[in-house]
């Protein structure tokens, strides 16, 4: 895993066309992050990836 530092309004750019920036923090510690990737790239929270992926096992 590779861990990165970043500070609010910088980014990290994945596969040279899929940009992740942090755009704040909320006051319960969460943040705010931001994504822009092409139309055809998936983006999803990892709990609906993992139900995504759960249905799928379920229809084999």
């Amino acid at each position: 895993m590779l861990v990165l530092s970043r500070r609010l309004g910088q980014a990290i750019v994945v596969n040279g066309n899929v940009e992740i920036r942090v755009l704040g923090q909320n006051t319960d510690g969460s943040i705010r992050i931001g994504i822009i990737a092409p139309p055809n790239v998936t983006v999803h929270r990892e709990e609906v990836q993992m139900r995504i992926n759960a249905e799928k096992a379920e229809n084999k």
